[in-house]
């Protein structure tokens, strides 16, 4: 896996060395993010976030990350290639034919940057790869940017996909990847 030409990242998976800073990288995030309930509310769902290792210990799953030309983590993205491990909106698990992308988190200085769209790029071919029918995915409206992202590039609202964490809506959105253009 790379960057696009010209790029100053590559997206690669992720190594054991990268986990502790892809946690801490996307608990800090995702703690700033307007209207998101924070680790005091939501200690379990930041434990998690944080807890790169046991996600990418779970089989069907991938964590990619872009590196920097000094191999410095600038973003993640967890890929789950088997929906029984999404772990994220019951319903989610319904879509057994698609792979699933989780918290993608780009570092506060390099977002706007490509990192985003790059990292879930590489989700949608590695989907492909694994012969999903198509991606699912999360997100709310505290992540407005990523939500534009994602319909920018094909996503559509999956609203039986939605549900709620505590008190924040989770909206889902859907690709498809078995029309005649993919």
């Amino acid at each position: 896996m790379s960057g696009t030409p010209g790029s100053k990242f590559t997206i690669r998976r992720a190594v054991p060395g990268d986990y502790d800073t892809l946690g801490r990288m996307t608990v800090r995030v995702y703690e700033r993010l307007p209207d998101m309930p924070g680790p005091d509310e939501q200690p379990e769902y930041y434990a998690m976030l944080a807890d790169v290792a046991s996600r990418a210990a779970v089989p069907g799953i991938e964590i990619l990350v872009a590196a920097g030309p000094d191999n410095t983590v600038l973003g993640g993205v967890t890929l789950v290639g088997d929906m029984g491990g999404y772990n994220a909106g019951e319903s989610a698990h319904r879509c057994r034919e698609c792979a699933g992308i989780r918290l993608l988190a780009v570092a506060p200085a390099q977002q706007r940057c490509g990192i985003g769209k790059a990292l879930t790029l590489a989700c949608i071919r590695r989907a492909g790869e694994l012969g999903r029918a198509g991606v699912v995915l999360h997100t709310t409206k505290s992540m407005m940017a990523a939500w534009q992202m994602y319909t920018g590039m094909g996503f559509t609202r999956a609203p039986e996909l939605d549900f709620s964490q505590g008190r924040l809506p989770v909206y889902g959105f859907r690709l498809d990847l078995t029309g005649p253009e993919k």
